[in-house]
């Protein structure tokens, strides 16, 4: 047996193959032409424009690679000099400030209210 959502009971009834397979709303023919393109400008590959890759830049990945990977005893995280240790230290300082902030917030919620 076959079935089908009616709207009217809004719950599944016994149907017919047919009436199974083209449910409400559909229809059961696909349009012949294509829908037009909304977006129809034509991209340009990069091969096509007279300047290559000018917007790009310099490439940095191998002067970084050398910054990063030198053995000098200092660790990743610091190796761009002040910039990092900046960050570094910030980000350490709101850490520990946030503890405290919760350490005191739950020494506050313990506390019994005075009547």
């Amino acid at each position: 047996m076959y079935y089908k959502f009616s709207s009217f009971t809004q719950r599944l009834t016994g149907t017919v193959l047919s009436t199974a397979y083209s449910p409400q709303g559909l229809r059961p023919n696909v349009p012949s032409e294509a829908p037009t393109m909304i977006f129809a400008t034509p991209t340009k590959i990069v091969s096509e424009s007279g300047a290559s890759l000018e917007y790009m830049g310099a490439n940095k990945v191998p002067d970084l690679q050398k910054i990063f990977q030198s053995s000098d005893g200092v660790p990743v995280h610091l190796k761009r000099g002040v910039p990092d240790r900046l960050l570094y230290r910030t980000t350490m300082a709101l850490t520990i400030g946030g503890a405290l902030y919760c350490l005191v917030a739950l020494y506050i919620a313990a506390q019994p209210k005075n009547k």
